[in-house]
């Protein structure tokens, strides 16, 4: 099978081919048809990712396809079953072997480049959101890098939950993403004074940021009493320090996320938090924005896309 493979962090990745592998007992094979990209494939490139696989290993954490062959232990999946697979790996090639508890069912309605594109992106958003800070309606949300992968999906759930949702992107073409996405108010990355925005606008509740650095820190000073301010990611490639007298001013908490760790420890906030977003998408209640869809011969312009901040919503290499 073809495949794309990291055998160093200091060179790309490229593709090659690789040997089919065979399901464990608790394991399905899956024909893969689409993988959704990620900003924590780029890390894993570089080694820096916090659950990077030991190299040599197929890049790609979450898959959509059809089960080809099932282990010996395995219940409640058949080969013919349509899945999604957040794998954390392997997805970027013709086939691949996960662990069945990763798996979810598809809806019929679902096309394999959405499922694709759906459960990091909006489970890291809902759990975030619904789990960790307790979102409640008529409170503000402010959601810094609005119209990437999981920004996106903040704005969305974020209305849907029943919040004023602030966006705050880079450049009008971002910004117009993230208003069809739901957003009330836009705020420009490049061009404004970002606390003095949020403050006009009454101030933030919940901050969901998946950008770090010096957005992170206007954030924080336009937080209201009591915000809960949610660390997903550091695109910007800055982590910001905090220090901890400023939090006893305004009462507030940092409430930090890595979605996929729930699986060691709570794996049923996972499967329960993907339930009712499924609900939601058989509802016609959400809508994965992807802006890019190549084959498997592009997945590295697919990376750099995402590395260059060209794309919005999600990045999605189709397989088969």
């Amino acid at each position: 099978m073809r495949a794309l493979i990291v055998e160093s962090h200091d060179t790309p990745p490229h593709l090659a081919d690789a040997v089919m592998p065979e399901p464990g007992p608790a394991e399905i094979r899956v024909r893969i048809a689409a993988c959704g990209l990620n900003f924590a494939d780029l890390l894993m490139m570089k080694g820096t990712y916090q659950d990077t696989p030991a190299l040599p290993f197929i890049l790609g954490m979450e898959v959509a396809g059809t089960i080809d062959a099932v282990g010996a232990d395995v219940t409640g999946f058949a080969p013919g079953d349509r899945v999604a697979v957040f794998g954390g790996r392997g997805g970027l090639a013709e086939y691949g072997v996960f662990e069945a508890r990763r798996a979810v069912h598809l809806p019929d309605a679902m096309s394999a480049v959405d499922a694709a594109a759906f459960q990091i992106a909006y489970g890291t958003s809902h759990v975030a959101l619904d789990h960790r800070a307790r979102l409640q309606p008529g409170e503000t949300l402010l959601v810094l890098g609005a119209a990437g992968g999981v920004g996106l999906t903040a704005v969305e759930i974020g209305k849907l939950m029943g919040a004023t949702v602030i966006a705050c992107a880079r450049g009008a073409d971002k910004l117009a993403v993230a208003e069809r996405a739901g957003a009330d108010h836009l705020i420009d990355a490049e061009t404004a004074d970002l606390r003095a925005e949020v403050k006009a606008l009454g101030g933030a509740d919940v901050v969901y940021d998946p950008v770090g650095g010096e957005q992170f820190e206007a954030a924080f000073r336009a937080c209201n009493p009591e915000a809960r301010l949610l660390p997903i990611g550091f695109a910007s490639g800055d982590v910001p320090q905090i220090k901890a007298n400023h939090l006893l001013v305004k009462n507030l908490s940092i409430m930090g996320l890595y979605w996929g760790g729930y699986l060691a420890f709570r794996p049923e906030v996972i499967t329960d938090s993907l339930s009712t977003l499924m609900g939601w998408y058989a509802e016609g209640r959400l809508k994965p924005h992807v802006s890019h869809v190549l084959p498997l011969a592009e997945a590295a312009d697919g990376l750099e896309l995402m590395r260059r901040r060209k794309s919005t919503g999600k990045v999605v290499i189709e397989i088969g």
